[in-house]
């Protein structure tokens, strides 16, 4: 169990007579290109408490993947200080780092059994056969995998030899836990029961994580805080809740939640009170979101607004937006339509059941509706920088 604090850190991979095709390709995620090479990582921050679970997502190729490495000391830092446990660690080789890593491809030596590959580390490191065979056993418990311990990777299931692949880095009993996207060669199924796995195994062998992913379902369900990256910058750090309810930026807004928020060109307008108008339809701001505009001064100007999907509610003609459903997607439990609407599309969850357990009506394509929202569920953001105007 470690603190890991994270100061400045910088990741450069530098111009190269081969890298011109590294610096075609990292337009595409628009990272910086400066004369020293391009920048993977800029002034990465954090500090990771005392068995803490950090999650880092964002899309591929947004550097979250490459700050692990950075910590592994799988990757050299190219700028700032990597602190474990007190101790600085930029040039510390990554063995002595007291850190266990868990790969997406599970890198399991293919000619050993489950038991010689959860071994093969504490051999290493010359330690009693006695305590080797008690720690692989207790991970294998751990993890219900005692019964495939003779087996070899090959007879395994994907989810098993995930399973073996944290199962090596356990028995290490590490000060960090570090794992790169470990669930991503799974199916739908199996991924949910794994997290759930995890979820388990974190209360149980109580250590530091810090875990990658690109999946921001993953990010909100397992991280005790999750850090959102776009382009090897930090867009914003809290709360699985935090994030959801108060994003920092369209981007983050954008990324986190699913389906994702609706946005609008729309004019925030102040008569005594903040109002957002949208296609002649007039919504007052709840009083929270009142202070924070005022707090920070925000003038009447043109924004981007943003409405979550389940913050949508169909209404009559009265005071309500107009749209054609393009198209109706039945969830099970909730339809979600998509509308035509303020030159944009327009997502709308619709319980299929009313308060009474009654069938609400279906929806056809063409199916002209009315919606509407809260004032207490509209985000305001600069059309300019993209950033939210109450914080």
């Amino acid at each position: 169990m470690a603190e890991v604090i994270l100061k400045h850190i910088k990741k450069v991979y530098p111009n190269t007579d081969s890298g011109k095709k590294r610096k075609g390709e990292q337009k595409k995620s628009a990272l910086a290109v400066t004369e020293e090479g391009v920048l993977a990582v800029q002034d990465f921050n954090l500090e990771v408490k005392d068995r803490e679970f950090i999650v880092l997502v964002g899309p591929s190729g947004c550097g979250k993947s490459t700050t692990l490495r950075m910590i592994a000391g799988l990757e050299e830092i190219s700028g700032g200080e990597l602190w474990i446990d007190g101790k600085l660690m930029n040039d510390v080789a990554p063995k002595d780092r007291d850190i266990a890593m868990v790969f997406q491809n599970y890198a399991l030596y293919p000619h050993m059994t489950v038991y010689e590959n959860m071994a093969f580390s504490l051999k290493l490191k010359k330690a009693p056969r006695e305590e080797i065979d008690r720690k692989v056993r207790q991970a294998a418990e751990i993890l219900d995998i005692t019964q495939y311990l003779d087996r070899k990777p090959k007879a395994l299931s994907g989810g098993q030899r995930q399973r073996v692949a944290i199962g090596r880095a356990i028995v290490r009993d590490p000060k960090v836990f570090l794992m790169d996207e470990p669930l991503s060669n799974l199916d739908a199924k199996l991924r949910n029961q794994m997290r759930s796995e995890i979820i388990k195994l974190r209360s149980r062998i109580d250590t530091t994580f810090i875990y990658v992913t690109h999946d921001q379902t993953e990010a909100m369900t397992l991280g005790d805080r999750i850090v959102i990256m776009k382009d090897g910058l930090v867009q914003q750090i809290g709360t699985p809740q935090e994030v959801f309810d108060h994003p920092a930026n369209v981007f983050v807004a954008g990324f986190i939640g699913m389906p994702r928020m609706n946005f609008y060109e729309a004019e925030l307008c102040r008569d005594g009170k903040y109002t957002v108008e949208l296609e002649g339809v007039s919504v007052t701001l709840s009083e929270e979101k009142q202070r924070r505009l005022e707090q920070n001064g925000v003038e009447p100007q043109s924004v981007t607004l943003g409405v979550r999907p389940e913050h949508i509610a169909l209404l009559g003609e009265r005071n309500a937006i107009h749209g054609t459903v393009d198209v109706s997607e039945m969830m099970g439990s909730a339809v979600h339509l998509h509308v035509s609407a303020c030159g944009a599309d327009t997502i709308i969850i619709v319980p299929t059941m009313d308060m009474e357990g009654n069938q609400r009506e279906t929806f056809s394509i063409g199916q002209e509706v009315a919606f509407s929202f809260g004032g207490n569920v509209a985000h305001v953001f600069s059309r300019e920088t993209g950033k939210n105007l109450e914080f």
